[in-house]
């Protein structure tokens, strides 16, 4: 697993439970110990739209525009694949 799979892992699995923004994703990130500029989110997220994984949309919050994402069925296959691969991963690595 390359380190975008696992910023890609997070990024659907936040989706996955509401709809989010690149500001929400970095700070969420950021809680987890990583250090994610706006240069490498917001390219992860348009790629990901690009790939089906998520949609947006356009909305107004507190008077500012902003771009809000949601994982698309094929985000949700995609995360659910994602997780048995991490699983059995974390298995061989660190045992039951």
């Amino acid at each position: 697993m390359k380190y975008r799979d696992f910023l890609t892992l997070h990024v659907l699995h936040h989706a996955s439970e509401e709809p989010v923004t690149g500001s929400f994703l970095m700070e969420e990130l950021r809680r987890h110990g990583y250090s994610i500029s706006p240069g490498t989110m917001y390219p992860l997220l348009h790629s990901l739209e690009r790939e089906g994984l998520l949609r947006s949309h356009w909305e107004v919050r507190d008077g500012r525009r902003v771009r809000v994402y949601e994982i698309t069925e094929a985000g949700k296959e995609t995360l659910e694949e994602g997780k048995k691969k991490l699983k059995e991963l974390c298995l061989e690595l660190l045992g039951e």
